[in-house]
């Protein structure tokens, strides 16, 4: 059988069973992931993740109500503060016109 071709010409040689003598390498990535050193990275990544999340979770929010508030109190003020702006000036103008001292 081993006589038979295989598609795609190259052949790749039998893994090796990690947990045998043989796999030196794959053990020491092994050791490695499962340090305690690694864990706790992992971790504090962990952590700081969960955290970054409830920040911008409560930006969110505080952006939101600033904008909302913004939207709900001071857009109209500015509005009537710019009519206000605008009677006075027209105002000003008509009495100009009839020749009254502006005040």
């Amino acid at each position: 059988m081993a006589s038979q071709s295989r598609k795609g010409g190259v052949s790749l040689p039998d893994r090796r069973n990690p947990k045998s003598g043989g796999g030196g390498a794959a053990s020491i990535i092994s050791r490695i992931s499962q340090s305690e050193i690694v864990s706790r990275g992992r971790q504090a990544a962990c952590d700081g993740a969960y955290v970054a999340k409830k920040l911008l979770k409560s930006t969110g929010k505080a952006a939101w109500i600033a904008g909302t508030t913004f939207l709900v109190l001071v857009v109209p003020l500015i509005i009537e503060m710019d009519r206000e702006q605008q009677l006075n000036d027209l105002e000003l103008q008509q009495a100009t016109l009839l020749g009254a001292p502006p005040k």
